[in-house]
């Protein structure tokens, strides 16, 4: 039976150089790029263990042997898992099905909002309580989060990622599953040049091109 607590996963992608956040690369340079992700993933790991929601697993691609995923997991004693085969939602929903059969309610999130802190992530778990989804939503048209109590394939299988419809889809296919759900106020992911006017002051001074 699932325990009464909230679970946390973290997708994160290795901060590796043309690996990561490439299309910040025109702006930042491989190495650049490859440093704000990996502030990126520092910052969401920290976010979520001040949230104290309950346990927080780091669910990773293509490689958990990292060396930035080995000193978050010691660090924070972080579950490491590898986030596997197939599509974003597949693995979206592999990971989330999987944290279900174990927790009651899951909040899956990614990396690249720095806006998703604890405090809103507290507000997240808050509003799944009451619902049987939550997102907070992106500015970019996506989403930054989603939390669930049961899996819900309907809302990943086939989806076509990566476009400004992602959330309006989402919705789309909640409504027809019948499903409840609550946002949040949107928050800013961090994915093209125009998006770096949305980093936290001071952080471009490190991530600028070398």
């Amino acid at each position: 039976m699932p325990t009464a607590d909230a679970a946390l996963i973290i997708f994160a992608k290795a901060p590796v150089a043309g690996l990561a956040k490439t299309r910040l690369i025109p702006a930042l340079g491989a190495a650049g790029a490859a440093a704000l992700a990996e502030r990126l993933l520092v910052q969401a790991v920290a976010a979520a263990v001040a949230a104290r929601l309950g346990p927080v697993e780091l669910c990773v691609s293509p490689d958990p042997g990292h060396p930035s995923f080995q000193q978050l997991a010691r660090q924070h004693g972080l579950q490491l898992v590898s986030q596997g085969e197939g599509d974003l939602g597949q693995r979206m929903h592999r990971a989330l099905q999987r944290a279900l059969q174990r927790h009651a309610q899951v909040l899956l999130m990614g990396t690249d909002a720095p806006g998703l802190d604890a405090a809103l992530l507290r507000q997240a778990a808050m509003a799944l309580r009451t619902h049987d989804a939550v997102f907070v939503p992106a500015l970019d048209g996506g989403y930054a989060l989603v939390g669930l109590k049961r899996p819900q394939p309907a809302l990943f299988e086939g989806m076509t990622w990566s476009t400004a419809r992602v959330m309006q889809d989402t919705r789309d296919r909640a409504c027809n599953a019948g499903l409840s759900w609550a946002e949040t106020l949107p928050v800013a992911d961090i994915d093209v040049p125009a998006d770096l006017q949305h980093l936290p002051a001071g952080w471009m001074a490190t991530s600028a091109p070398r």
